[in-house]
């Protein structure tokens, strides 16, 4: 192990260890081997890294929407050059299979350039006021330091999500990617914006082991400088993070899981459904939270569906990441496949049936179709963190979306039709935060807003999140100063 890189952190413009000197082993999901020697952040890294970035604010508070902007647009031409190196870090240290790295990085690199006119965004308005001779108006301002934290599953484009968004409105940021990976989630970010010429103390970078959150989150919430904080991530730690940062009152961005209903009605194409279904049920090996966890089909399309869907489904290609044939790459961890393949005999001893798949070998899970499923079970309304997917008759597509509504997410769906009208006439009674019609579940675009309703969290990133990420301050120009009614 002491042979593999040692990477530090980044903090006020350098790059230091811990504060502690320690480190702990990131590696492969797929075959163990060592990637990196990450820094274990402390409490005391934390801190600091607070601190410069409340150091840093009022001076990136104050720079030119155009000043960032020429930031962004450097730091994209700067990831482009560096592709081939991300999407190799992306393969080895979350298990991204060729195709999804590839998209990572193009999305990235088209992030940071749409995210470029983001700053010009932050404007106010005239008000209207009651008083003769008073000119009022609103400013927005930043809040201050952010802590985001990052999830390993889409890995890149989720943390460049994460920081361009309160950057471009004048915050400064304290990023801590998950600790499956530091490298490709944080550190690769600090890098390329270091080289664009982000001032140091804007985006600051820590890695704390697994397991040792705890002393980090205490200096997160007990600072008065944090004002936000954005996770995405599981709805149960989310829930624990909402409830402490209401201690303090202190706003949150949440984006959580979703169960992501895709319904196909009886007029769909059948073979196109089936390649959107393969692709929302199954991309990254069902590790998105925006992936299909149930197919909802009308009666009359079902049965030749569900038997294309399964013959397509076995065909799929598992193993190496890194070989271009593969479509189904490991499961983050062992924990992780662990869990999958219980959920999975849960459902079948509940009175569910496997179609295809329900095997592992190691890290590898066979892409999964479940059917059968009873409503009572947590499958049928629960996700499943891995790849697969339920399959369920719908007697019309009023009963398709009652169906697709009952479970206590809301990130993501999708309506799958020949007649787009009527697609879209149902769509309006599906309780998501992003719906498709004639698109799979994992879709959406830079500029659109991007989150859920119900338990699949609260606020947007992009030009939506204006609203979350500065504050309004009202303000009045008068001529003179007014006659009040006081004693003389």
């Amino acid at each position: 192990m002491s042979e593999a890189p040692v990477r530090d952190q980044f903090i006020g413009g350098r790059w230091v260890p811990a504060a502690d000197g320690r480190t702990y082993p990131d590696t492969s999901p797929y075959d163990g081997r060592l990637v990196a020697q990450a820094a274990a952040s402390s409490r005391a890294d934390a801190q600091a890294a607070i601190d410069a970035a409340a150091a840093a604010f009022p001076a990136w508070a104050a720079t030119t929407p155009q000043a960032r902007a020429t930031i962004f647009l450097r730091a994209a031409d700067i990831l482009a050059r560096r592709a081939d190196e991300v999407r190799a870090m992306l393969t080895a240290e979350t298990g991204a299979t060729q195709g999804f790295a590839a998209f990572q990085v193009a999305r990235s690199i088209d992030t940071l350039r749409v995210a470029a006119g983001w700053p010009y965004l932050a404007v106010g308005e005239v008000l209207r006021s009651g008083v003769p001779g008073r000119f009022a108006f609103t400013v927005r301002h930043p809040l201050g330091v952010v802590f985001g934290i990052t999830p390993w599953n889409g890995a890149h484009i989720l943390a460049w999500r994460t920081i361009l968004t309160p950057l471009a409105y004048g915050n400064t940021v304290v990023l801590k990617p998950s600790e499956d990976s530091p490298i490709v989630a944080g550190l690769m970010i600090a890098e390329v914006m270091e080289e664009a010429g982000l001032p140091a103390g804007v985006l600051n970078v820590i890695t704390n082991a697994p397991g040792e959150i705890g002393p980090v989150a205490d200096a997160v919430f007990e600072s008065e400088a944090v004002r936000l904080i954005m996770f995405t991530g599981s709805a149960p730690t989310a829930r624990r993070l909402a409830e402490r940062a209401g201690r303090h009152l202190k706003r949150t961005v949440l984006e959580l899981g979703g169960y992501n209903p895709l319904i196909v009605l009886a007029d769909a194409d059948v073979d196109r459904a089936v390649d959107a279904a393969l692709f929302a049920s199954f991309y990254h090996q069902g590790q998105i939270c925006m992936n299909a966890r149930k197919i909802i089909v009308e009666r009359p399309l079902f049965a030749r569906f569900t038997d294309a869907f399964v013959a397509r489904t076995a065909t799929l290609v598992r193993g190496d990441p890194a070989d271009p044939a593969t479509f189904i790459g490991p499961l983050i961890t062992d924990r992780a496949a662990e869990l999958v393949e219980a959920q999975v005999a849960e459902a079948v001893a509940a009175g569910g049936s496997i179609l295809t798949g329900g095997t592992r070998d190691g890290r590898l899970f066979a892409p999964t179709i479940l059917a059968d499923v009873p409503a009572s079970a947590d499958a049928a309304r629960e996700e499943i963190f891995g790849p697969v997917v339920l399959v369920e008759a719908a007697d019309s597509g009023e009963d398709a979306v009652r169906i697709a509504n009952a479970t206590c997410y809301g990130l993501s769906a999708a309506i799958l039709s020949g007649n787009a009208d009527r697609a879209l006439a149902l769509a309006h009674g599906l309780e998501a935060g992003m719906i498709q019609v004639n698109e799979q579940t994992v879709a959406g675009e830079i500029g659109f807003p991007n989150g859920g309703v119900k338990q699949s969290g609260w606020g947007y990133t992009g030009p939506a999140g204006l609203h979350d990420f500065t504050e309004i301050r009202q303000m009045s120009v008068q001529a003179a100063i007014g006659a009040y009614p006081v004693p003389k």
